[in-house]
C-alpha cells in the first residue's frame, strides 16, 4: 500500500520546527512531493489537538494515508492511527502521558522558541486519559522505534505497549533520536514507499 498521505504530529513543548518534523518534510518533498503533507502546530488542549487534526484530515484516504508522531505525537497518532485503521510511525511514543505530564501544570515555553510561552492546565490531564486506547486492533499497521536511552521516557514501557507491532529498539540513542536519519529508510519503507 503506498502513502498518499502523511500527518506528522510532534511532541510536548516541540512544534514543526524539530528535527525529526523537518528531516520528514524534506524527504516528502525530495521523493514523494505529490503526497499532501500535513505537519500543524499543536495546541496544548489534546481535545483541541485532535479535534483538528481530525477536522483536517477528515476527507482523507484511510486506506493510503499514515501518520507519524514523536512523544506525545505517538500517543496522539496511535489514537489516529486506531480511528483511521491506518499506518503508523511512532518514535519514542508516549505511553501514559496523563500520569507523565501532570508535573507539567502550569507555564510553558515551547524548545524550538522559547520566547513562545503557553498554559498546560489541569484539565488537560483529564483529556489526555479520555484519548488513551486499549490493545493495537491491527498491530500490523505499526512501527515503534524506541530508542533504550531514552533519558524522559521508559523504554520498557513503550516497549511493552507496542510489542504486538513491529519495533525498531535502538541501543543508547536519545529521546530526541538525534540519529534520526539513519532510521528513515525502515520508516520510509513502513510507510509503503
Amino acid at each position: 500500500m503506498t502513502t498518499t498521505h502523511l500527518l506528522y504530529l510532534h511532541g510536548f513543548r516541540s512544534s514543526p520546527q524539530s528535527a525529526k518534523a523537518r528531516l520528514m518534510a524534506q524527504q516528502v518533498a525530495a521523493h514523494h512531493p505529490d503526497w499532501v503533507w500535513l505537519c500543524p502546530q499543536l495546541p496544548p488542549s489534546p481535545r483541541e489537538a485532535m479535534h483538528r487534526v481530525a477536522q483536517a484530515i477528515k476527507d482523507w484516504p484511510a486506506h493510503s494515508m499514515a501518520v507519524v508522531g514523536s512523544s506525545l505525537g505517538g500517543f496522539y497518532a496511535t489514537w489516529i492511527a486506531e480511528q483511521r485503521a491506518c499506518r503508523a510511525v511512532l518514535l519514542n511514543p508516549a505511553v501514559n502521558p496523563a500520569r507523565d505530564l501532570e508535573k507539567y501544570i502550569g507555564e510553558q515555553t515551547q524548545f524550538h522558541a522559547p520566547e513562545e510561552h503557553f498554559y498546560f492546565k489541569a484539565e488537560y490531564v483529564q483529556e489526555l486519559r479520555d484519548l488513551q486506547c486499549g490493545e493495537l486492533n491491527q498491530p500490523q499497521n505499526y512501527l515503534a522505534i524506541i530508542a533504550k536511552g531514552d533519558e524522559v521516557l521508559d523504554w520498557r514501557e513503550m516497549h511493552a505497549r507496542y510489542q504486538s507491532a513491529k519495533v525498531l529498539l535502538l541501543e543508547g540513542g536519545d529521546h530526541a533520536i538525534s540519529n534520526f536519519e539513519e532510521h528513515l529508510p525502515a520508516v520510509m519503507e513502513h510507510l509503503g514507499t
